[in-house]
């Protein structure tokens, strides 16, 4: 088929778990034999003198990535307006696109390339197919107080309720977006993210070195990776980190990542007095995470809100033992007690009593995580993902659209409404 893709992160565009998504998914498509074209967008802030558009082929795939226009907008501080003008310069390079090649299907990626997804579907008279990779109210926990907030919720739910095939990353995710944007739990299509086969072995001597730099003193060594904002739920190892060392003195917590929650997240260790005992090590090189891994007694993902959780799959596929809270998708990628152990989000007790328990039991702990390193393989394979979400397109059909007033926006939590 030719697919017309649209996302608003593409590599080297990488803001999240979401580039890598599209980036995979795009590859093993083309890898299949379709005709897959990614319009995505150079880096915020750039514009068409130091940036232009790039029309080339990458790994198989045509990938389409427009200038900025001139206008001072900044992502941070303006995100509709700066999202409408990304969408409006996605909407020119598609137009013109089209006019030398006609996709069979769009393939919209989450909210922000809502516009220009549903106008070239609309132009090309070809179905819409939406990812739904996470949501406003589940970053929030349900409150749409602010009106940033309401303004996203209302373009996701024209994305959910304008496409003619939803796609979501998990069962918890689809039971959320039928919930919050009123559509039916069995028109959605539930297809995992996958996890590409690479090598973690890592030197003896550098698994080694990472160690004695992170706990000198070969004490316990707890490792958090990913981005450090309030819904990854990195204040609640920390909160726990107190505990956690009353009966095993010492422990160690590396915390690998950038995000917008890490000078918060450093006064709370400063509070709890386990600011020493704590690594905030920032971005690290593929090699660093990966000696790291291999040299941490466990993974410690507390996410409050997790639509699917790749950094589990890459500690799995790194053969770290896990503890992971239930949050979302997490669920499903870690099966208490067969890949992993599993808590509550939220619940420092059980956050707590899982750790212990791998660091009690350290055989338990590696023959869990060679059972989920031994899944990678089955349920998240991209060759699979890819037949799926190519069967997806294939049964989507473009049909005829009622005009869309506006959602109501729930007053209270939106996940009680």
């Amino acid at each position: 088929m030719r697919v017309l893709m649209l996302s608003w992160e593409y590599p080297p565009v990488v803001v999240g778990g979401l580039g890598r998504h599209v980036h995979a998914i795009a590859r093993h498509l083309a890898g299949q034999g379709h005709d897959v074209v990614v319009l995505c967008r150079h880096e915020a802030g750039t514009d068409a003198e130091t940036h232009p558009t790039e029309d080339g082929t990458h790994d198989g795939v045509r990938v389409i990535r427009v200038a900025e226009d001139p206008t001072h907008l900044v992502f941070e501080k303006d995100l509709v307006a700066w999202t409408l003008a990304m969408g409006h310069a996605m909407i020119r390079a598609g137009l013109s696109l089209l006019s030398e090649w006609r996709p069979e299907v769009v393939h919209a990626h989450d909210w922000l390339v809502t516009h220009p997804a549903v106008a070239l579907a609309e132009h090309a008279r070809v179905p819409l197919v939406a990812t739904v990779h996470a949501t406003e109210a589940g970053r929030h926990s349900g409150w749409l107080s602010q009106p940033l907030n309401q303004q996203v919720h209302s373009v996701e739910w024209w994305l959910a309720n304008r496409a003619d095939a939803l796609i979501t990353c998990s069962s918890a995710m689809r039971a959320e977006v039928a919930h919050l944007f009123e559509v039916e739990p069995d028109t959605i299509t539930v297809i995992h993210n996958g996890i590409e086969p690479r090598s973690w072995r890592v030197p003896p001597a550098a698994v080694r070195t990472s160690r004695a730099s992170h706990s000198p003193y070969n004490a316990p060594l707890l490792l958090f990776f990913g981005r450090l904002e309030w819904e990854k739920g990195v204040q609640d190892i920390i909160g726990a980190l107190p505990r956690i060392r009353r009966t095993h003195p010492g422990t160690r917590l590396v915390v690998a990542g950038r995000g917008t929650y890490a000078p918060a997240l450093e006064e709370l260790a400063r509070k709890l007095r386990v600011r020493r005992a704590i690594d905030f090590a920032g971005h690290l090189s593929d090699r660093d995470l990966g000696a790291l891994l291999a040299a941490a007694d466990s993974v410690v993902l507390p996410s409050r809100y997790e639509p699917f959780g790749i950094v589990a799959l890459e500690a799995a596929a790194a053969g770290a033992p896990l503890v992971a809270s239930t949050a979302g998708g997490l669920g499903e990628v870690v099966i208490e007690g067969e890949t992993g152990l599993s808590f509550t989000p939220g619940d420092l007790d059980g956050l707590s009593t899982a750790v212990r328990r791998v660091l009690d039991d350290p055989t338990g702990a590696r023959r869990r995580a060679k059972l989920a390193k031994a899944r990678l393989a089955v349920d998240f394979d991209w060759d699979l993902i890819a037949t799926q979400t190519a069967e997806v397109y294939a049964k989507a059909d473009a049909g005829a659209h009622a005009p869309l007033g506006r959602p109501k926006i729930a007053t209270g939590n939106a996940f009680l409404a």
